[in-house]
C-alpha cells in the first residue's frame, strides 16, 4: 500500500488538523505494515499559485515547451504523479473562514489536469484517479458538521469524486476553540472515529 498525506495546516505540528492526518496515517501503517508513506505539507510549502505563465507551461506541448515552461510544468507533475502512485490519500484539512486553506486549494489546482487526472467525453467528465480510498481528517474551532456553515464536505466530496475518487472517508475534529473542555471532548471523539477505520 501507498500513501500520501496532505498536511494543509499553516500551523505546522501545532496544528490539530496535522495531528487528526497523522493519527489517521498511523491507523493505517498499523493495518498494513508494509505500507509506505510520501508526506507533503502544503501548509508549509505551498505549490505555486496557477496564474497565466503556470496556463501557458501546461497548455504547451512538452515538446515545445521553453526551459522555463518546462519547469514550471513539472512543479505541478511531481504531485499529479503522487497521488497517481497512492492507493490511499490522507488529506489533513483545517477550516479557514468556513473554507479550506488556499494552500489546499493550489494542490487541488495542481492535479486538476484535463486529459491526466480527468477527462471530457460526449457524455460528461470522467475522472481518471479511480480505485483510490481518501480519507479527510477535518479540524473546526467551532461547530458545523451537517450544518448550511460546513462547506468542505461538499466540496471535496464533489471535487475529489470529479477526478475519480469516490471512495471517501471524513473524520470531523469540531470544537478545538471552545474552550479546554470542548477540546478534550473533540480529540476523544476523533480517536474513536480513527479506531474504526478499517483501511
Amino acid at each position: 500500500m501507498n500513501i500520501l498525506q496532505i498536511n494543509a495546516s499553516i500551523q505546522g505540528e501545532n496544528s490539530h488538523s496535522t495531528h487528526i492526518a497523522n493519527d489517521i496515517t498511523t491507523r493505517l501503517r498499523a493495518l498494513h505494515p508494509d505500507a509506505k508513506l510520501t508526506l507533503r505539507d502544503v501548509g508549509s510549502e505551498p505549490l505555486p499559485v496557477l496564474d497565466p505563465s503556470a496556463l501557458a507551461a501546461l497548455f504547451t506541448p512538452a515538446d515545445k515547451r521553453t526551459p522555463e515552461q518546462a519547469a514550471r510544468a513539472a512543479q505541478y507533475d511531481v504531485p499529479i504523479a503522487e497521488l497517481q502512485a497512492a492507493d490511499v490519500l490522507v488529506l489533513g484539512v483545517p477550516m479557514y473562514n468556513l473554507a479550506i486553506p488556499v494552500q489546499l486549494k493550489g494542490w487541488i489546482d495542481a492535479i486538476s489536469r484535463a486529459g491526466v487526472t480527468f477527462r471530457y467525453t460526449a457524455t460528461g467528465p470522467e475522472g481518471l484517479l479511480t480505485g483510490k480510498k481518501v480519507y479527510v481528517g477535518f479540524s473546526r474551532g467551532g461547530f458545523y458538521r451537517d450544518t448550511p456553515l460546513d462547506t468542505q464536505t461538499p466540496y471535496l466530496k464533489v471535487i475529489l469524486g470529479f477526478l475519480g475518487m469516490t471512495d471517501v472517508q471524513f473524520v470531523y475534529g469540531e470544537g478545538f476553540a471552545m474552550g479546554d473542555e470542548a477540546v478534550r471532548k473533540a480529540e476523544a471523539e476523533v480517536r474513536t472515529q480513527i479506531e474504526a477505520l478499517k483501511g
